[in-house]
């Protein structure tokens, strides 16, 4: 039987620096690996990332679980049998944050909407719940919101604690463990019971505001993103920053941003319209210079001065107008656009060149010229 590794987290997770003997060295994912009688470092387990850190000196590039052992992978090998860790703390109280806010967001839920948490992650910048919910209102995420956030400001208690398997249905969890034998509780003082491995702060204080930031649809249930503790004041410093950038470009306060916005949009729209009318003008005026100085039937011109909006409409102006194809090439400068067309009463088919390389537009359109003279003989 593989001795197991003694997890110091789980006796303090304020713990961040201790003393290990090397129990085995191996090689784990094409990497140096040790495993040791005890340690702090936390592995990436149930919804929360491992612990970062070094032994030694040595950077830890992952810490995983397998079975009752831990694995640390280290970016390279060491010799000695005695090992010191240390934990990088600000990572660890992050994730303190986020893990213990993630209990009191997922009661909220439940207490609020009768909402069970159906899948947790972590992540570097965010993290996400999934919750067996169909549909929210933004009153409702507000509730969920406040009441997170009261249970914080109440600054309650969090206590972690082992409960047999036999006597664990005397505690409120709010969902079934899904281990067995000895239950590690986690409990938010009269509020939430939870069967979880990982690291909490010692109070709801600590954990700082609760902020749910975006919310999406997936697998007909809602994914919420949230931050917690310091990601949250990052998050709130940068969009009061860009709030004062947004109030001083405007020149209004910021409740008045909003309205800003709209009201400029809407002037976009407008605009954007009355741009469109003025160029179906200016191509209808350009189409009849074009139509008046062709040769034949078929009008062919490369373009560098205009948009592909601004050829296609000067295009759909010519065919509209007379019985003529047109083969447009327009150069951009990442890549030329062929544009190709003719009129309804000329009984010719581009598909066959439509698709050409469009890199040598000149080469392109003479081919697709030749192409047009076979078709139409004389008449061209």
């Amino acid at each position: 039987m593989k001795k197991e590794t003694k997890r110091l987290y789980l006796e303090n997770p304020c713990k961040v620096e201790f003393e290990a003997q090397v129990v085995e060295k191996v090689a784990w994912e094409q990497k140096p690996a040790l495993i040791l009688d005890q340690t702090c470092f936390y592995p990436e387990s149930g919804g929360q990332p491992c612990d970062k850190g070094m032994i030694n000196g040595i950077e830890v590039i992952k810490v995983l679980e397998d079975e009752a052992r831990i694995i640390h992978l280290v970016a390279e090998d060491m010799s000695s049998d005695k090992v010191t860790g240390r934990v990088d703390w600000q990572t660890r109280f992050d994730h303190m944050q986020q893990h213990s806010g993630q209990h009191i967001l997922s009661q909220s839920f439940h207490e609020l909407l009768g909402a069970e948490t159906l899948a947790f992650h972590l992540g570097e910048a965010i993290s996400t719940l999934e919750m067996d919910l169909r549909k929210i209102s933004e009153e409702d995420v507000e509730n969920i919101e406040r009441r997170a956030n009261e249970i914080v400001f109440e600054d309650r208690e969090i206590k972690c604690y082992f409960i047999p398997e036999e006597k664990i249905e005397s505690v409120p969890l709010r969902r079934p463990p899904k281990k067995k034998g000895l239950i590690r509780v986690v409990e938010v003082s009269d509020f939430d019971f939870s069967a979880c491995g990982g690291t909490h702060v010692r109070r709801t204080g600590e954990i700082g505001l609760i902020k749910i930031i975006r919310l999406e649809r997936i697998r007909n249930n809602i994914r919420f993103e949230f931050i917690c503790g310091r990601r949250a004041l990052e998050d709130y410093l940068r969009k009061n920053r860009i709030l004062r950038e947004l109030s001083t470009r405007f020149t209004v306060n910021e409740g008045e941003i909003l309205y800003s916005v709209e009201k400029l949009s809407s002037d976009l729209k407008s605009q954007q319209r009355n741009r469109k009318k003025m160029q179906e003008k200016i191509a209808q005026y350009e189409a009849q210079e074009i139509m008046q100085e062709a040769e034949g039937k078929v009008i062919k011109e490369v373009f560098v001065d205009k948009t592909p909006e601004e050829v296609r409409f000067l295009v759909l102006s010519i065919i509209r107008k007379g019985d003529f194809v047109v083969l447009f090439g327009l150069k951009g400068e990442e890549r030329g656009h062929l544009i190709l067309a003719c009129s309804e009463n000329l009984d010719i088919s581009l598909v066959e060149v439509a698709g050409e390389e469009k890199e040598n537009l000149e080469q392109a359109l003479e081919k697709a010229f030749e192409f047009i003279k076979k078709k139409m003989g004389p008449d061209i």
